[in-house]
């Protein structure tokens, strides 16, 4: 696929085919970190994602394993341009396949990844994550404006549609609770590599509590992939709803618990990430421009 999402998350593979024919089990692909896609202090949580699950996916190679779970701990914040990724097979089991993988810069370690790829399992299936009753999405494919002024640089490579929340670091009594649409604006289909972004889009449900501006790295980011997404046209096709909520916000971390859903109600991820609240004298969302009206 040629899409922008898709240009910046791509990876080249650098190491020499083994001439005896022999299985590798260790990988190493070359990146490059876009500008597009500044979050905060960094790049984009989701899309770093995105791009290591890429690596990791052609390690295994194997379209009959698709990803199952993959867990980042985001040792440093990289800059934008060429990184690296290496990859290893940690065991390669009949059905299940464990990886690990590196992603450095100048030699050092920005973020470190755990993954699992497996063939589906026949057991029995139960639904208990009923899709919340929410407005429906507007089909219009476009680029989004900002949600409001200050919003980070890479939601203007998303199409957001709120749903579900209240403004941040307004300090209100409301439910630590955000999400709603998402999808990318150019068309195209949902797969892992597009909900690892949409995993870690939304602004943090704990900047509801707030009433002092803030950032907030993320330590660790763990996402399950519960199941294919269905066949979708149309104008539908890549839309989907995501909904997170925090519970708990002690000693400066929080947790993070996510669901996404395709439009039929299938739900297609889980998430759980540590997030850290660090006050700055120079943030993100500054408290002024909430509510201002976004520029396109």
């Amino acid at each position: 696929m040629n899409t922008r999402f898709d240009r910046d998350t791509a990876v080249r593979r650098i190491d020499p085919p083994i001439a005896d024919g022999r299985d590798r089990t260790t990988a190493s692909f070359q990146a490059d970190i876009s500008p597009g896609w500044r979050a905060g202090r960094g790049p984009h949580g989701g899309y770093l994602a995105a791009m290591i699950l890429r690596a990791l996916a052609e390690t295994v190679a194997d379209p009959a394993r698709p990803p199952r779970s993959l867990t980042i701990h985001y040792a440093s914040s990289p800059t934008t341009g060429p990184a690296a990724i290496h990859t290893t097979i940690e065991r390669q089991g009949r059905s299940l396949s464990t990886l690990s993988a590196r992603l450095e810069q100048d030699g050092k370690t920005m973020a470190l990844a755990l993954a699992a790829f497996s063939i589906p399992w026949k057991a029995p299936e139960a639904q208990e994550l009923p899709m919340p009753e929410v407005a429906p999405p507007d089909l219009e494919r476009r680029d989004t404006p900002r949600l409001f002024k200050g919003a980070p640089e890479f939601t203007k490579q998303l199409v957001m549609q709120v749903r579900a929340g209240a403004m941040p670091f307004a300090g209100e009594d409301h439910p630590m609770e955000v999400g709603g649409w998402i999808a990318l604006p150019e068309p195209r289909p949902l797969d892992p590599l597009s909900l690892a972004l949409f995993a870690d889009a939304w602004f943090p449900p704990s900047f509801i509590a707030l009433s002092e501006p803030a950032i907030s790295p993320t330590v660790d980011l763990t996402l399950h992939f519960r199941q294919p997404p269905p066949p979708m046209e149309g104008a539908l096709d890549g839309l989907c709803l995501s909904i997170f909520n925090t519970r708990l916000l002690r000693e400066g971390f929080f947790e993070e618990d996510g669901v996404i859903w395709a439009p039929d109600g299938t739900v297609l991820l889980q998430s759980r990430q540590l997030g850290i609240i660090m006050p700055t004298d120079n943030p993100v969302i500054k408290t002024e421009l909430l509510g201002a009206p976004a520029d396109s």
